[in-house]
């Protein structure tokens, strides 16, 4: 991770603990894969009705290999925490939930080798590079 992405995160982390980001920011807590140690970083979902949906824009980062290990992370938003089961979802099963996101997101744009306007099949080619997982209460 760049410096100027882990300086934004430093900014971002306290604000999105008290709750003071956009809508969509939230904290994101999860143990370590090796360390069992907790961890935490600045996220922001895609929610359409009840569905929830977790994105990495900048790829395999840190977090991603270890929500896949766990299973599970937290998200925190000022007061509200709770949480959630992750499940990876397929290339295809992520494309319309990436496009959301990149609606959603100018910010990240940058981290995208598509548009609005790209091709469903180059949507395809493209969603390995950001796992998206589905985020459910658990039963």
């Amino acid at each position: 991770m760049s410096l100027w992405r882990r300086s934004v995160n430093a900014l971002v982390r306290p604000l999105a603990r008290v709750g003071l980001t956009g809508p969509r920011t939230y904290l994101l807590t999860v143990p370590g894969r090796k360390t069992g140690k907790l961890w935490s970083t600045p996220v922001s979902i895609v929610q359409e009705g009840e569905a929830r949906w977790l994105v990495a824009p900048y790829g395999e980062r840190n977090w991603v290999r270890n929500a896949r290990a766990a299973g599970w992370v937290e998200l925190r938003r000022g007061r509200r925490s709770g949480r959630f089961v992750v499940s990876e979802l397929s290339p295809g099963e992520a494309v319309p939930v990436l496009r959301r996101y990149y609606e959603l997101g100018r910010v990240t744009r940058p981290f995208f080798d598509v548009t609005l306007s790209s091709s469903e099949e180059e949507w395809l080619a493209e969603a390995p590079r950001h796992p998206v997982f589905a985020l459910r209460r658990p039963e």
